[in-house]
């Protein structure tokens, strides 16, 4: 699925073509094919290729701040119309804030282009909203997901993106079934320095890897926050929705005031603790890497120290081992294959033998997809194209599962057998019932 033209390039060899072919014949889009897209295929009706993609938000917390403003002004063909949070006060920030920079950049008073709701199912029920964007907390990715892709919208969905595995098992069959297209928020795959790094790995410039460290943050722990007066601006219950009730803490879900993340993803009944917030990064790029994107580690080796919070020996099937581990350049990924090591992180990329990384790529190597570095306008062009974007529902749910299954594993403190294929775990009921969540209701 190479974006160059080039003669030189077509004939590069690409592992995302297969399922980009395989996708389009499904929908039988063929590129080329026709000259105008069905909005059936977008939303609903008839929309010209020409035309805006009319894009919804769930969830306007702090990450949607980012967000909002990419799709402003760092893409094209997209027109933000509607908004919604269990907050008064962010629906009310993010109404003036899109209206704003509208106004700004077609030098426009009184733009009044964007609804906000507190019920992210009337977004849904709109005709005119074609695709969202998930900004909600890692608890009510899927369902919220689940229920766009039903309701005919393409979907955004923030990293990680699903807490449960069997969510992202439920996430995947749903876009196979209804045929929508789904970016998820692991944008390091559009960054050129982290394909660089995964195309000499891909390529055997760093010889034959047998291990992979993986730097990021601590499994996830039980809500230990004391309990603060609940603001009257959020309706509490619907914010935690599936998850317990739990107590409101400003520092769980905090106003728009409020100028640092939220600490939600730490806890297990909302998040998978750091080890799957910057795991759907890390863990990604490992997987990218070794050419893993449909699969995972058969074999989940915990510490035998129970209070550990790293240490996870994870095993592919072919012998590579995974470690979640320290090291000293802060967190990455270090492949270390027979010709050297190769360390790369948002900083930094970086080798131990200068041969690896002034190596330059054959017209033969493997190519890798390349998004031109907008994440963003990647997954528009996918809505308009009917192709597989960068980082797919499958890729993102193979890399969810897994952080979510690493802390199942710290939890149990027990060696896992995890079958990539059937996506379960082998002769462990217990294990196999954590797959899932019962989700309260409210």
């Amino acid at each position: 699925m190479e974006k160059s033209n080039s003669s030189s390039k077509k004939s590069q060899k690409s592992d995302h073509q297969i399922s980009r072919r395989k996708f389009i014949s499904r929908t039988a889009l063929a590129a080329g094919a026709v000259s105008i897209i069905p909005r059936h295929v977008l939303g609903r009706g008839f929309i010209a290729p020409s035309d805006k993609i009319n894009l919804g938000f769930i969830g306007l917390g702090k990450q949607t701040m980012g967000l909002a403003r990419v799709f402003l002004e760092k893409t094209k063909d997209a027109q933000i119309v509607a908004g919604s949070d269990v907050w008064t006060t962010k629906n009310d920030w993010f109404k003036g804030y899109v209206e704003q920079m509208y106004a700004e950049k077609r030098q426009q008073t009184g733009y009044k282009g964007v609804r906000t709701t507190g019920y992210y199912k009337e977004i849904l029920d709109r005709k005119d909203v074609d695709a969202v964007i998930i900004a909600t907390p890692d608890h009510w990715h899927a369902i919220q997901a689940i229920d766009a892709m039903n309701a005919g919208k393409d979907i955004f969905c923030e990293k990680p993106m699903t807490q449960r595995i069997k969510e992202g098992i439920d996430m995947v069959e749903t876009a196979r079934s209804t045929e929508r297209i789904v970016q998820v928020g692991s944008m390091q795959r559009s960054w050129e320095k982290f394909r660089r790094a995964c195309e000499l790995v891909r390529n055997g410039y760093v010889g034959e890897i047998s291990k992979v460290l993986v730097n990021v943050g601590d499994p996830a722990i039980p809500f230990n926050m004391k309990t603060e007066p609940t603001p009257k601006e959020v309706d509490w219950n619907a914010w935690c929705g599936p998850a317990p009730l739990l107590p409101y803490n400003h520092r769980l879900s905090p106003p728009t005031s409020d100028p640092f993340f939220p600490d939600w993803r730490k806890f297990e009944e909302t998040g998978g603790g750091i080890l799957t917030d910057w795991g759907a990064h890390m863990f990604d790029i490992a997987q990218w890497g070794l050419g893993m994107d449909h699969t995972g580690p058969v074999r989940y080796i915990p510490p035998k120290d129970r209070s550990a919070v790293r240490g996870m020996r994870m095993f592919y099937e072919n012998g590579v081992e995974m470690v979640h581990e320290d090291f000293e350049k802060g967190w990455g990924v270090r492949f270390i294959g027979s010709e050297g090591n190769l360390d790369v992180s948002r900083s930094y990329l970086e080798t131990n033998r200068k041969k690896i990384l002034t190596a330059e790529l054959k017209d033969s190597d493997t190519r890798l997809y390349n998004s031109n570095e907008n994440h963003y306008q990647d997954w528009l062009d996918a809505i308009k194209n009917r192709t597989q974007p960068i980082c797919d529902v499958e890729t993102g749910h193979r890399s969810a599962t897994i952080g979510n299954i690493c802390n199942i594993a710290y939890d149990l403190g027990r060696t896992l057998e995890w079958d990539p294929v059937e996506q379960h775990f082998k002769g462990d009921a217990e294990a196999n019932a954590l797959m899932n969540r019962v989700s309260r209701e409210f």
